[in-house]
């Protein structure tokens, strides 16, 4: 009984009900969790969670009148202590992100709830988070993709520019170090100060210790 007394509280909010009874026999077969709620969509789930003490609301993205992803938002907004698992059957990206953005823990799959879900509530409530790992490839493409869009937009003469301007040079020290005219230099300058949205040189001496130009 003391097992179940400290067990995860959960909350199955799930528009299928086969689906809830499914995860629901293999949840409260753990002795370290117990469903304790279950509604079958996003406001019953935040009535349920205001009803009932949950610790986690496992919540399938994709529910009837409030989706998934809008319990979620209220629900970190409204009881910040309850910690949130996305069910989907999308692996889709959109999704993921969005879901991470409303505060969840962890994005699972139904396909394969079975094998990952009780890993996520277990991470979820150790305060790490669940990914699967095809959406752990998904987050280090967009990751290097912003990158690369941003930060990694520089050439590399501007990039170099860059460097001797966080360094202290005048423009006519760069341009006799890289013997080019000043007029290149500060026309390369302004460039530099555009692409990245920045007005000065501190602010771009800032940035090039942020990316290792030069040591701070």
């Amino acid at each position: 009984m003391h097992a179940r007394e400290s067990a995860t509280r959960i909350l199955l909010a799930d528009d299928h009900a086969l689906i809830r009874r499914g995860l629901r026999v293999i949840l409260d077969a753990e002795p370290d969790m117990t469903v304790v709620a279950e509604a079958g969509d996003g406001a019953e789930a935040i009535s349920a969670i205001a009803a009932t003490e949950v610790d986690l609301a496992i919540l399938d993205i994709a529910m009837p009148r409030m989706t998934g992803l809008q319990a979620a938002r209220e629900i970190a907004a409204r009881f910040p202590g309850v910690k949130m698992l996305m069910l989907s059957m999308y692996d889709n990206e959109q999704y993921l992100f969005e879901a991470l953005k409303a505060g969840a823990s962890g994005y699972v799959l139904k396909s394969v709830a079975d094998r990952d879900l009780l890993n996520a509530i277990r991470s979820a409530t150790h305060g790490e988070s669940f990914l699967y790992p095809g959406a752990v490839t998904l987050l280090v493409r967009e990751y290097l993709n912003r990158a690369r869009d941003g930060e990694e937009l520089l050439t590399p003469r501007e990039e170099e520019i860059t460097k001797l301007i966080a360094e202290g040079h005048s423009s006519k020290e760069i341009a006799e170090i890289l013997t080019i005219s000043v007029k290149t230099v500060d026309r390369h300058r302004a460039n530099v100060l555009g692409k990245l949205g920045m007005r000065d040189r501190v602010e771009l001496t800032k940035y090039a210790i942020r990316v290792g130009l030069v040591e701070p």
